[in-house]
């Protein structure tokens, strides 16, 4: 009998299993084929799939199809049969696309009025809308230049709610427009807007709770997207603004711990970057640091573990094996050890601006320019594989991979590629 018990025991478990895994096989296909938000999946520029090959041959990587559109810095959001993308029409109206993923077809279009110009400084960059929606299965966030949130039907673009974090805050208007990307954690969205971060309810667009509150305008709106870590054993929401980083709670929008990031005229723009305990980033015209975060009798206290002269600038870093690599504003490349601060090589310059997506030991690197780099991650050396020519356009927009297809969100237009992949014993 015991031995039957135990063979049943272990049938129940071995199936168990066996579906758990399948359900994890599931999700990690459906994370693989998507691109949800800013940065990826996982926010962190990482991606897993298929090997990428070491070329970009016109032959290894074919342009599937490339549709017109108006400006925009937003990177590209894919679901599973959707690319969504937005633009500015007209210097006056933001436009929001949902194209189908195989051939570019629009499905559907919403648009709203909601421009606004930039300062003259900033103006050769252009006003055009600059955060990255995000996707949830359901609905799509969009965030707009003039610090509004609208949460849109996914499958039709009909629009749900909306918040407008100036009036309803009573905020200054963002002097460069709102550039965070929203982020998305169960059935809540955090943002930076209206001149503080914000909780709200992704059903309703209902303010849960508004934290870290500052001047806005040109003096204390924020540039940087914020992520959630846990650190010290709490699950809390990072966040960067233009003076400091801090980690805020989740719950009740409370500040646990702060930390004063120097930079000049609050070009704090870079994503945290999360490392175990430890927390790595960089800011314009000053420097990088790595901040270690524990807890000590029921308090945080922050702890500055190196510090190196490495400039920062828009580009947020990848991490690979405990290497940091980071373009930087003097528009060079650098590996960075982030267990010493150390760095290990640095290149000669390239464009203004990389987005970064990495895959095991390799990482694509979208140029400003039109510019496309396939680098291998070698802390001892620059190791470029290949660069190949995409656009004739700046490409400001951040590069999305799924699988073996690359998102690319021209100045105007976006572009879809996808991997040959080499036959194997070929």
């Amino acid at each position: 009998m015991r031995s039957t018990r135990s063979t049943l025991a272990f049938l129940v478990l071995a199936v168990s299993t066996a579906v758990g895994r399948g359900d994890d096989a599931k999700q990690a296909a459906k994370e693989t084929a998507t691109w949800p938000q800013w940065r990826g999946p996982s926010r962190d520029g990482r991606v897993a799939g298929p090997i990428w090959p070491d070329r970009m041959s016109e032959e290894s990587l074919q342009l599937l199809w490339r549709t017109a559109l108006g400006p925009s810095y937003s990177g590209p959001v894919v679901s599973e049969d959707l690319v969504f993308t937005t633009e500015t029409k007209n210097k006056e109206t933001e436009v929001v696309s949902a194209l189908d993923r195989r051939t570019g077809k629009e499905r559907w279009r919403a648009e709203w009025k909601g421009a606004m110009t930039v300062p003259f400084f900033a103006a050769a960059n252009g006003s055009w809308i600059r955060a990255t929606p995000a996707y949830d299965g359901d609905s799509l966030y969009v965030a707009g230049i003039r610090d509004v949130l609208v949460c849109l039907d996914a499958k039709s673009g009909k629009e749900r709610w909306r918040v407008d974090f100036v009036n309803d805050f009573k905020a200054a208007m963002p002097t460069f427009g709102c550039v965070c990307s929203p982020l998305i954690d169960g059935d809540f969205i955090y943002m930076q807007a209206g001149a503080s971060v914000a909780k709200l309810d992704k059903k309703n667009g209902k303010v849960l709770w508004r934290s870290l509150k500052d001047a806005g305008g040109m003096n204390g709106s924020a540039f940087s997207s914020p992520v959630i870590a846990t650190l010290s054993g709490q699950r809390q929401l990072l966040v960067q603004g233009r003076e400091k980083l801090a980690g805020v709670d989740l719950n009740s929008g409370d500040v646990l711990w702060s930390q004063i990031v120097p930079s000049f005229r609050g070009m704090n723009i870079l994503t945290p970057t999360v490392v175990d305990e430890a927390i790595f980033t960089s800011s314009y015209s000053n420097k990088s640091w790595l901040y270690k975060v524990a807890k000590t009798k029921e308090k945080f206290a922050v702890e500055q573990a190196w510090t190196n002269k490495a400039t920062g600038y828009m580009s947020s870093p990848v991490v690979i094996d405990g290497h940091a690599y980071l373009h930087l504003q003097n528009r060079r490349f650098t590996c960075i050890n982030l267990k010493t601060g150390e760095q290990t090589w640095i290149t000669d310059p390239f464009g203004q601006y990389w987005s970064m997506v990495a895959q095991g030991d390799k990482i694509l690197a979208l140029d400003q320019n039109g510019s496309l780099l396939l680098i291998k991650a070698n802390p001892k050396q620059f190791d470029l594989l290949d660069t190949r020519k995409i656009s004739k356009t700046d490409t400001w927009a951040h590069l999305a991979v799924c699988g073996d297809e690359l998102f690319v969100r021209e100045l105007n237009a976006l572009a879809v590629y996808r991997w040959q992949m080499p036959k194997k014993g070929g």
